[in-house]
């Protein structure tokens, strides 16, 4: 299972250390020559931002158009960009962004994040938002 971070800071290396066994694509579309059947798995990051919303939906575009075959987009994964909610502009746009995917995780902000990043997959001190995404995944990468 691949997380495509669609653009830098999105945070798919730490989502990949989070979840045993996934990668992190460094921002491109994985690819095989066979893929497995069904798609690679594919989770896309993004932050709230225009700039990580824009590149979302630019990312979703692709992928709605056939641009990348042998994938199975299983989600979009929204990282919150700052503490605290989103401008009315940028909550409009995020909800226009996630129309275009299967299914959306709503990461919070993780102050902790900032100057103690994760480094093994450890739940505990979790925001719940985010221990339900890596259940999710987990669960549609098994029924697969």
């Amino acid at each position: 299972m691949w997380w495509v971070g669609t653009h830098g800071g999105s945070g798919e290396s730490t989502f990949a250390t989070l979840l045993s066994g996934s990668l992190e694509s460094h921002h491109t579309w994985p690819q095989s020559a066979s893929p497995p059947p069904g798609g690679i798995p594919v989770v896309l990051t993004a932050r709230t931002s225009f700039h990580g919303l824009d590149s979302s939906r630019s990312a979703l575009t692709q992928w709605a158009s056939g641009a990348v075959p042998g994938v199975e987009l299983l989600g979009l994964a929204l990282v919150s960009d700052a503490p605290g909610k989103l401008p009315k502009p940028l909550k409009d746009f995020a909800h226009l962004v996630e129309g275009g995917a299967p299914r959306t995780w709503r990461v919070p902000w993780i102050e902790q994040w900032r100057t103690d990043p994760p480094t093994a997959p450890d739940q505990r001190g979790m925001p719940t938002e985010l221990r339900k995404l890596i259940k999710s995944v987990q669960a549609l990468i098994l029924k697969r």
